[in-house]
């Protein structure tokens, strides 16, 4: 990937600088001067390039690489070459997240559509709005009445910020998105095309047929250090709040219906759907296109697995999965029981089909 002039290379640091700053340790003294300015995957790195190495299975993308250096614990350390510099750590994964967020800054939230910053004579800002000093508003964005925005938040090309929303400071709001009827904390990004605030789903039988609305007049909340990815739309509450807690990351096109609760430094995965009143603890981890029913509870640290249906309660810790989704054990046995079957079937039939 050559000439990335969306992403342009780091000035450069010294390894050693590198390896402090992500908390490795450099085997090979003697390196300590090489310049890193960029990351690439293992196959094609070259010099410049950080790269790393969690499993035995890039072991064969060793024999193109020519990277600056490689991250890895010290299981993989001996698979390196010996012309390659080894920075040594029991946590890559998050290593090589530190190298990345240092070496390309502008990468780690929306960027600016424009080159210039301050705030765009084409954007439309109600005389009510209150805006803190060095808030960047984008063309074509618009402030409704009485919105206070932060200092350091940018606000992207065509937004929308409702009447009354609070943003905190240095938080990002990509172009397209929309907010309304929320509280927003401080360092949040809300990716391009997400919905936050709109009402939730709520209808009650009409008297001659038919569904007459309910009411929705909570808000939403995301704490501070929260993100949204694009398309995301998450429900204000019908009566009380719809929260996402600190540090949680939320993946594109994802669903949160109105008053669900999600703790703190979860991890929701795209196309997830989370129906109304649901719970979530702290430390939850939900993969992609899992269905979550609504009015249950979710422990703090459990896990889901992708495409899992979850129909009841699930406790803390516990791995669930399958639909409806079950402790892990229990549907990788189903699944296996049911592999056996069909075999046992193709068996009986000489392997004809029935």
């Amino acid at each position: 990937m050559e000439n990335n002039w969306f992403f342009p290379l780091h000035a450069g640091v010294r390894l050693s600088d590198l390896a402090v700053h992500i908390g490795a340790t450099l085997e090979d003294k003697t390196s300590a001067d090489r310049i890193v300015r960029s990351v690439a995957p293992v196959y094609r790195a070259k010099d410049g390039d950080i790269c790393y190495m969690v499993s035995r299975k890039n072991r064969l993308e060793l024999d193109t690489c020519q990277a600056a250096a490689i991250v890895c614990d010290a299981a993989l350390a001996p698979l390196v070459p010996a012309h390659i510099p080894v920075l040594l750590t029991a946590h890559p994964h998050t290593a090589f997240a530190l190298a990345g967020a240092y070496l390309h800054q502008d990468a780690m939230r929306p960027s600016r559509t424009l080159s210039q910053g301050g705030i765009s004579p084409m954007a439309v800002i109600d005389p009510q709005a209150r805006l803190e000093a060095g808030v960047e508003v984008e063309a074509l964005a618009v402030i409704g009445a009485g919105a206070e925005i932060g200092e350091g938040t940018r606000i992207g090309a065509g937004a929308v910020i409702g009447a009354g929303v609070r943003i905190g400071r240095d938080c990002t709001i990509a172009a397209g998105a929309s907010v309304v009827c929320s509280l927003i904390g401080n360092n949040v990004i809300i990716h391009a095309g997400a919905r936050i605030g709109q009402d939730g789903f709520g209808n009650a039988p009409g008297p001659k047929g038919g569904m007459i609305k309910i009411v929705q007049i909570g808000r939403v909340i995301l704490q501070d250090w929260v993100e949204i990815g694009a398309n995301t739309t998450i429900d204000r509450g019908a009566m009380d709040d719809t929260v996402v807690g600190e540090g949680t990351k939320i993946d594109n096109l994802v669903q949160l219906g109105h008053n669900v609760r999600i703790g703190r430094h979860c991890g929701i995965a795209a196309q997830v759907g989370i129906a109304g009143s649901t719970h979530i603890g702290d430390g939850v981890m939900i993969g992609g296109a899992a269905a979550i029913n609504g009015h249950i509870r979710i422990g703090n640290r459990a896990q889901i697995a992708a495409m899992s249906g979850v129909a009841a309660d699930v406790p803390a810790g516990e791995r669930y999965g399958g639909i409806p989704a079950r402790p892990m054990r229990d549907f990788l046995r189903d699944v296996a029981e049911m592999s056996a079957r069909a075999q046992s079937r193709q068996k009986r039939s000489g392997g004809k089909n029935e």
